[in-house]
């Protein structure tokens, strides 16, 4: 069974490139390296003790990306390639919509054409906007905030036309929440261009000494402590969520939307603390204006993925803070 995963050598591909090997699949990975590094391919190789194809190809060139389904022959697609960062989606809207959604589009064009029917797609809670209360259940009413989350909803409208269009599809929608973590060995974890804009590696490389003191976006939150609170998953939990999904398309088609979180909410003073605690080392922090688009609470109801995949959250915010530092201590400058 051969899987295509775009955006393989990113964060959350390169773990689920990782399950999906041990797991006995066949991958082949697509990335055009803008946001990731050459270097994660052979730690996949290394962690699992297989080979796999590699092509650097943006999805935008739909020349290359047909020729990847020539000489393949591909059962299934992963599809996480595109742009991700909520502040620099505000900046660069255009940019956005034309990575994020022109890309799916003609990636889906491909597999129409040859014939591959089965698509797990890398959504986001930013399409549940602001919501008026929490756990954020499948259910609730859509309303982005940022032209990243306008993306990841437009995705969706688009994957669910094409199913009502062709029953044929098996197309799995995956609303995930604040990946954070990295692989147990230390070996693959989140390795940012520049200054980070997610909290945990801004947090380890404060820890670590790299940067001077963590910036916090605001502390007026109609929050607990007024820092803003989120559902923070392990990546590794994360990537086995996509395999369940991915299991349950290849059996039958359908058109599934499941929320990938741990159901808790932990505020950014809340992460401080525990990351210190699992960790014993101290990070100091400023408090900053907030950034445009951000909410102020949201975590996940995920107990449709656990009634329908049998998946569940299982490492706690302990063993994501320990394995984000040990990832951070064995790769002080990322993959480089």
């Amino acid at each position: 069974m051969k899987i295509l995963v775009t955006g393989g050598a990113g964060y959350i591909g390169s773990h689920t490139s990782v399950e999906l090997l041990n797991k006995g699949y066949e991958i082949i990975v697509v990335d055009n390296l803008s946001n990731s590094k050459v270097e994660v391919l052979d730690r996949i190789r290394e962690l699992t003790n297989r080979d796999f194809k590699f092509y650097r190809i943006n999805l935008l060139n739909r020349g290359e990306l047909d020729r990847v389904f020539k000489e393949n022959k591909i059962d299934g697609v992963i599809h996480f390639a595109g742009l991700k960062a909520v502040g620099e989606s505000v900046e660069k809207p255009l940019e956005y919509y034309h990575n994020n959604i022109t890309g799916t589009l003609v990636l889906c064009d491909l597999m129409k054409e040859y014939g591959v029917k089965r698509l797990v797609f890398s959504s986001s809670a930013t399409v549940y906007g602001n919501p008026e209360r929490v756990p954020i259940s499948e259910d609730f009413p859509l309303n982005t905030t940022n032209p990243y989350g306008s993306t990841k909803l437009m995705i969706e409208r688009i994957l669910e036309d094409l199913y009502i269009s062709d029953r044929e599809w098996g197309i799995s929608l995956l609303r995930y929440f604040n990946p954070i973590g990295a692989h147990q060995s230390g070996r693959i974890g989140e390795d940012p261009n520049g200054i980070p804009n997610n909290l945990m590696p801004f947090i380890t490389q404060v820890a670590l000494g790299k940067l001077k003191r963590l910036s916090i976006f605001g502390n007026d939150y109609n929050t607990h402590d007024g820092t803003g609170v989120r559902d923070y998953i392990h990546v590794v939990d994360l990537a086995q969520g996509h395999l369940k999904a991915l299991d349950k398309i290849l059996e039958k088609p359908t058109l599934d939307i499941y929320n990938l979180g741990t159901g808790e909410g932990y505020s950014v003073l809340d992460m401080v603390v525990n990351f210190e605690k699992a960790t014993g080392k101290k990070v100091d922090y400023t408090i900053v204006d907030r950034r445009p688009g951000d909410i102020d609470i949201c975590y996940a109801d995920p107990s449709k993925a656990e009634r329908e995949l049998g998946w569940k959250a299982r490492r706690d915010i302990q063993d994501m803070c320990r394995d984000a530092w040990r990832w951070q201590i064995n790769n002080p400058n990322g993959y480089e």
